[in-house]
């Protein structure tokens, strides 16, 4: 029935219902076996669920009900913003794939800490923060200081998120002047909050697939230099000709199974540069247990899902972690 609906109704309508069905999923119990441990934190196993399903943390206990090792939230910005016109959400279902513009849309930083402090879930917890559509680029700095204040003492990691296609030039984040700028400014801050919270989070960024193979080695070049304690690869990517007409009319990020090469090339190039101690979490098209064998093959530590479980919902999951012990 869900299907029948518009995307992003259906998504609301099948995260409310997890809501409500929450207390009838069994606990889980994982082997110590399947435990990973990474950036200093120890996941349960190796799969979590991808920012954006859950952008304001109103769904994390039920998400976490299913079996996630971690749930990265958001993205999340300073103030609270619809996001771009409706419709902006499109599913290509003979390609397993999503296209969304959905543009940062979330209730804002605020609400999700009120999220955060009442929820029960004893995952691990990631942010994803981002910067307002309407804040300069030049002053993007500011956003996501302000996100990684707010969350920083209710995170057991944080995402930057500078790799959205979806906000008017964020993409330029990525580059060598505007990483500088963005995450030796969080980096720096982390310092003060270190020593006021009394706890160190990890900090990661986030990268596009839609790279060059020199532009993910200057990529390499510039996270050697800042160390941050962990990239994430890949979010989505803006080209839309693998679908062909009509889907690649659309505008926006495509994500699910076509994204997939992209995600795992990008990934193999970053642990070949960046060496065998550098924390990847893999993203990108794993919508089947093969996808993700090639994802961890190619030199992520952790797995992330999204437009896979979109499609398949627990029957993936069964596939990549199990069922309830």
């Amino acid at each position: 029935m869900l299907t029948r609906l518009d995307p992003e109704l259906a998504h609301d309508l099948g995260l409310a219902g997890l809501k409500v069905m929450r207390p009838l999923w069994p606990a889980w119990s994982f082997p110590a076996e399947c435990s990973v441990r990474c950036f200093g934190l120890q996941f349960a196993h190796s799969v979590g669920l991808a920012a954006g399903f859950d952008k304001n943390g109103d769904y994390l206990d039920a998400l976490g009900a299913l079996g996630f090792s971690h749930i990265e939230l958001g993205t999340v910005t300073p103030r609270p913003q619809p996001g771009n016109p409706k419709p902006r959400m499109f599913r290509i279902p003979g390609n397993l794939a999503l296209i969304n513009r959905m543009g940062f849309n979330n209730k804002g930083v605020d609400h999700l800490i009120s999220r955060l402090s009442g929820s029960r879930y004893r995952g691990i917890r990631g942010i994803s923060i981002g910067k307002n559509f309407d804040t300069p680029i030049e002053n993007a700095q500011d956003d996501y200081l302000a996100c990684l204040r707010k969350v920083y003492p209710h995170a057991d990691y944080v995402a930057v998120n500078v790799s959205s296609p979806n906000t008017a030039r964020l993409r330029e984040l990525q580059d060598r002047d505007g990483l500088q700028r963005i995450l030796g400014t969080l980096l720096e801050e982390r310092v003060a909050l270190q020593e006021r919270h009394g706890k160190r989070v990890p900090l990661l960024v986030k990268v596009a697939p839609d790279l060059s193979e020199a532009q993910v080695s200057e990529l390499a070049q510039q996270l050697r230099s800042l160390q941050p304690d962990g990239v994430i690869a890949t979010n989505t990517s803006s080209d839309l000709n693998v679908l062909g007409k009509p889907a690649a009319e659309h505008r926006g990020g495509l994500s699910g199974a076509p994204l997939h090469s992209l995600s795992v090339k990008v990934i193999a190039q970053l642990r070949a540069e960046l060496g065998a101690d550098f924390p990847i979490i893999g993203v990108g098209g794993i919508v089947s247990a093969a996808n993700a064998r090639e994802t961890l093959r190619a030199g992520a530590n952790l797995l992330q899902v999204y437009t896979g479980f979109a499609y398949r919902g627990t029957e993936l999951l069964d596939e990549l972690i199990g069922s309830p012990e």
